[in-house]
């Protein structure tokens, strides 16, 4: 194990958070609820140490991270990033325990919006906006951001973005791994900042709508006010989010080919990418059987039932968690609908998370062949995507995945009932809205996960951090071959 690099990423990991950490200083500063000074030492706690790795620490010349280094580095870099941040919220006094304070940092961080939040009133406003700011921060990822500002950080950055980044391969727009990580911050800051505007004009005041957007953008959903986006009462704010939420589910990639194709063929180059079809047609489809089937429930009124419950379907497809209204007073089927979707996620390459579409739309393919092939044995069946063959080594990297995925929402639940404080459908659902970095979940867990002792919230925030890096970094970490054969 390269442990001198890893040494070096880390520190270069703390000293970007204590930076990102400055906007939301100068906020507390200026409201001056009394938390200016807390997150301001909190960042010098961060800065210090973040510096001395990086000017201390000097790697062989021409070092190169292999990929078990990658996923161990980006284990760690997320556990040292959820400690980091968790520091202002643990020494605040909003928080009782250390575990509370980590459990929202790293639902912070990996875009859960899970919280153990029960009072918003009074809470500082700079500190709020950190809360917020995790969510943008880990939305894209902690390490693209790194490779952003510092491309030459190592001679070989690809494992980095392939552990961290979500969706089953890497997807260079570039040759260069750097120069990727700068065009997706640039699409990820003009989205965001155009959500932000778009806000302002609804009504919103710059702080919320900063707050709403930083959240969204991160696909994570912590909101300032305990009602979530049902506290504004605003149609227009309302529809704007849903319609970014939808956006930020999207593949970064498909925005970079839009830039570059002409005029006639921009919204073109989105529904040529078969996932993004796959994607756009079955949120539409559970947007319109979610209206139907809240009907009764809103009183016969299709505006109202599709204005609540598109917004829902944005929410949970993108793995945001807003919300407008609590589902867990929708019939069965309904909560059934929103419950299938919290598997599916949205599309790889974005800041959503979930099972992914690319993943659900090869699995269909496959099982649909091993159907054929039961008729036409000898036949010769390749699976495409987007008109090109696919490995069959990827189709059996996916089947891997989407089995480790079911069986650790299952083993999480189990796990989460041994406290035995709730329904097993409440401790099921927490475990699949926490590896799905949905955030909101059923039953006694809709709103927060207070309720759950310190054994409940590490393992919910173990359950985060494995669905945000896509299970296998997490689980990498916990194999004892990994430090047994690797450090040197």
């Amino acid at each position: 194990m390269n442990r001198k690099l890893i040494l070096r990423l880390l520190g270069a990991i703390l000293s970007i958070e204590a930076l990102a950490m400055i906007p939301s200083f100068l906020i507390a500063l200026r409201f001056g609820d009394g938390d200016a000074l807390l997150l301001g030492l909190c960042a010098l706690a961060l800065l210090i140490p973040g510096l001395l790795l990086w000017l201390t620490v000097h790697p062989q010349s021409g070092s190169h991270l292999r990929l078990i280094e990658g996923f161990v580095i980006v284990a760690v870099g997320w556990l040292a990033l959820s400690l980091g941040g968790a520091l202002p919220f643990f020494f605040s006094d909003r928080y009782a325990t250390f575990e509370d304070a980590l459990f929202e940092a790293v639902s912070g961080f990996t875009t859960t919006g899970a919280t153990v939040t029960v009072d918003y009133e009074g809470f500082p406003r700079g500190l709020m906006f950190w809360r917020a700011t995790t969510h943008w921060i880990g939305g894209m990822g902690v390490l693209v951001l790194t490779l952003a500002l510092l491309p030459r950080l190592t001679g070989r950055t690809s494992h980095l973005v392939r552990a961290e980044s979500p969706g089953p391969s890497l997807s260079k727009l570039v040759p260069h791994t750097g120069t990727t990580a700068k065009l997706l911050y640039r699409i990820y800051i003009v989205l965001t900042a155009a959500e932000f505007l778009a806000l302002l004009l609804c009504g919103l005041n710059p702080y919320d709508a900063a707050i709403h957007s930083l959240s969204t953008a991160g696909t994570g959903g912590f909101s300032n006010y305990g009602d979530s986006v049902a506290a504004f009462g605003n149609v227009a704010a309302e529809a704007v989010i849903t319609a970014f939420m939808f956006l930020f589910g999207v593949n970064f990639a498909l925005y970079y080919r839009f830039l570059l194709a002409g005029p006639r063929d921009k919204i073109r180059s989105f529904f040529q990418d078969e996932e993004f079809r796959v994607y756009f047609c079955t949120v539409s489809a559970f947007m319109l059987f979610l209206t139907i089937l809240n009907l009764s429930y809103y009183d016969r009124d299709l505006l109202q039932s599709f204005r609540y419950s598109a917004f829902e379907i944005a929410s949970v497809f993108s793995t945001t968690g807003f919300a407008t209204t609590n589902f867990n007073n929708w019939s069965s089927a309904a909560r059934m609908l929103v419950f299938v979707a919290m598997w599916l996620g949205a599309c790889a390459g974005s800041t959503a998370g979930g099972i992914k579409f690319v993943r659900i739309t090869l699995l269909f393919k496959a099982v649909r062949r091993s159907i054929r092939a039961t008729g036409q044995p000898r036949k010769v069946q390749v699976i495409r995507l987007d008109g090109k063959a696919v490995d069959e080594s990827m189709l059996g990297q996916i089947a891997v995945f989407a089995i480790t995925y079911v069986a650790l929402v299952i083993g999480g639940g189990f796990l989460l009932s041994l406290e035995g404080k709730f329904e097993p459908m409440d401790h099921l659902s927490a475990a699949l809205t926490c590896v799905s970095n949905v955030g909101p979940a059923f039953g006694a867990l809709a709103s927060d996960f207070a309720g759950y002792g310190l054994w409940g919230k590490l393992l919910c925030s173990f359950l985060m951090l494995a669905g945000r890096l896509e299970l296998f970094p997490m689980l990498i970490l916990l194999a004892k071959s990994t430090w047994k054969n690797n450090i040197r």
